[in-house]
């Protein structure tokens, strides 16, 4: 699977916005209607993990791990990850993620394979990857405001 999107920021604020626990404890449930749980912890090296327990209830988490295996700040990220869902699946993905100055902003291009069957690439295409696009998004948006005011 392989997507884009334009960013409004820089390469280095839409990294720290992808990588930073604090930055995504917000941008997690930005759009949400309804305060849920998020829970994320990060080990920004090669070799550390990033922990992430999120859903509207604590009997609809997910989770996920992603072990750092290539980090060029602010240009690259490879992870190896490993998600579970409310149901108990797991599933193990490798994801690399590109940020490119384009622009006003970065384009952002993410490259992850290793999916069970093609409905779950197909989901995290037209679902997973545009919903977390549209809240990093949101989050930009929000602090180039704040700081504008």
């Amino acid at each position: 699977m392989r997507l884009t999107r334009h960013l409004p920021a820089s390469p280095e604020e839409v990294f720290d916005a992808y990588t930073d626990a604090e930055k995504q404890k917000i941008w997690f449930s930005i759009l949400d209607e309804q305060p849920g749980i998020v829970e994320i912890e990060v080990d920004l090296r090669v070799g550390g993990r990033q922990t992430a327990i999120w859903g509207p209830s604590p009997d609809q988490l997910f989770r996920e791990t992603q072990t750092f295996l290539v980090i060029e700040r602010p240009h690259r990220l490879v992870t190896e990850s490993v998600g579970s869902g409310p149901d108990g699946l797991t599933m193990t993905t490798r994801v690399e993620v590109t940020f490119e100055p384009e622009g006003d902003g970065t384009l952002v291009t993410v490259v992850q394979s290793g999916f069970p069957a093609v409905e779950v690439r197909d989901f995290f295409t037209q679902e997973v990857w545009v919903g977390a696009f549209a809240r990093i998004e949101a989050y930009l948006r929000r602090g180039t405001t704040t700081a504008n005011r």
